[in-house]
């Protein structure tokens, strides 16, 4: 693993800091290194009116969705580029947030999928931060069974769809122009058989938007209703029936992108230990606080060389292997485990919410509450050890009792006795 940058590499990096340097937005920078996973730390300002400024900024002069084809907005950059631009655009990253997942599944898919028509048109105003997209997949009855959705679409004779349904943790559905919909067309079939991707226009009548209050107070996740939604068929990615296909490809690049980006907040527990005090005695100087800082070290170095052995194989033209689902599923457990120790550490003043009066601004507090969210999304722990027993591992696959079973036929309850 080489951790160096080769000279086109080197070079690479001085053009990006000399772009970042003339045109990032300094004024933010300290709001900025206060955001946490899942929250911009912006108070001076809107953050959605910064995160799309800066979004614009970038596209304009070639520096947005790097990997994109340029025809769509992109710069064609290599993965590699596409990491180098990750670790120098630092705080102000946190703006992209809101982006992420049109950039990072949505555009993606559609490259994959869509009509050359289609991409001209939704592709560019996605990649200048003009639209934002979600992505319209889990649903309350489903749990972590994807394949089990019931969000219907049905022809409405006339060459459209119909759509009805709900879709729930749907994250940014109440900022978003667009989004991609999985839907069940086939109830006769076998559930991964009978499903089909649309893209939708969320301001299309039939669909409500409803926030969901979460613990730490923010409302990113939302559930989302369908009644009677009018979809033109021009809007189906893929063919009818081969939904499952499609999703992989969203899924995919889901999973590549939280993995390679997720921070477990070490840096910021270091930083808390510096300045906590123990019995009258700085916490870095009682032992069991170093054994357990030794502990989330070891964590943290190890998920970052996860990290760099996925980069160093692609910049060697290597395909990586199971790296980035092993950081998501080490990371997010981690990042809980960090934060409930630095509330510990805390005592008293781990309770403490408000980020004028908690120590470090009350980001653990933050974290600790955000952290279920990130066990979930993505791929849940469970899915995930899955993933890697059968996939990298070769461990025979879980019994599936419902395998080839027409859908309808499937039972929705225990049976009476």
């Amino acid at each position: 693993m080489n951790f160096d940058d080769t000279p086109q590499e080197a070079a690479y990096r001085a053009e990006v800091r000399a772009w970042l340097d003339a045109n990032k937005p300094r004024e933010f920078e300290d709001e900025l290194r206060q955001s946490t996973f899942g929250m911009i730390g912006l108070k001076s300002v809107d953050p959605m009116i910064a995160a799309k400024a800066w979004q614009k900024k970038k596209f304009d002069d070639g520096w947005a969705v790097l990997h994109w084809p340029k025809a769509y907005g992109g710069r064609e950059a290599t993965p590699i580029q596409r990491v180098i631009w990750q670790q120098e655009e630092g705080p102000y990253a946190a703006l992209s947030q809101m982006f992420s997942i049109g950039h990072n599944m949505c555009g993606p898919t559609l490259m994959a999928w869509a009509s050359e028509a289609e991409k001209a048109r939704r592709l560019p105003p996605l990649a200048s931060g003009e639209e934002i997209w979600c992505q319209l997949f889990s649903e309350p009855a489903g749990g972590s069974d994807l394949a089990g959705l019931r969000t219907r679409a049905e022809p409405d004779g006339n060459g459209g769809w119909l759509i009805n349904g709900q879709k729930i943790w749907t994250s940014g559905a109440h900022n978003s122009q667009w989004g991609l919909l999985f839907a069940r067309t086939d109830p006769t079939v076998a559930k991964h058989k009978g499903l089909t991707m649309f893209f939708v226009d969320m301001r299309t009548p039939g669909i409500e938007v409803r926030p969901i209050k979460q613990a730490n107070g923010q409302s990113n996740f939302n559930e989302v209703h369908f009644t009677d939604v009018a979809v033109p068929d021009s809007q189906r990615l893929g063919a009818v029936g081969q939904g499952w296909q499609v999703s992989m490809t969203t899924l995919m690049n889901e999973r590549l992108s939280m993995g390679s980006k997720m921070s477990v907040g070490f840096a910021e527990l270091f930083e808390l230990c510096r300045t906590l005090e123990i019995d009258g005695r700085p916490a870095l100087e009682n032992p069991a606080v170093r054994a357990r800082l030794a502990h989330f070290a070891t964590l943290a170095s190890g998920l970052k060389n996860i990290s760099m052995r996925g980069i160093s194989a692609i910049s060697k033209g290597q395909t990586p292997g199971p790296e980035n689902s092993v950081g998501k599923l080490v990371g997010a457990s981690a990042m809980q485990e960090i934060a409930l120790y630095a509330l510990d550490l805390e005592g008293e003043a781990g309770v403490i919410s408000d980020p004028a009066l908690a120590p470090i601004k009350g980001r653990f507090q933050t974290m600790l509450l955000r952290t279920p969210a990130a066990r979930v999304e993505g791929g849940t722990d469970e899915i995930l050890r899955n993933i890697v027993a059968e996939r990298v591992l070769g461990l025979p696959a879980d019994i599936r009792v419902d395998k080839d079973v027409p859908f309808n036929q499937i039972p929705t309850r225990p049976p009476s006795r």
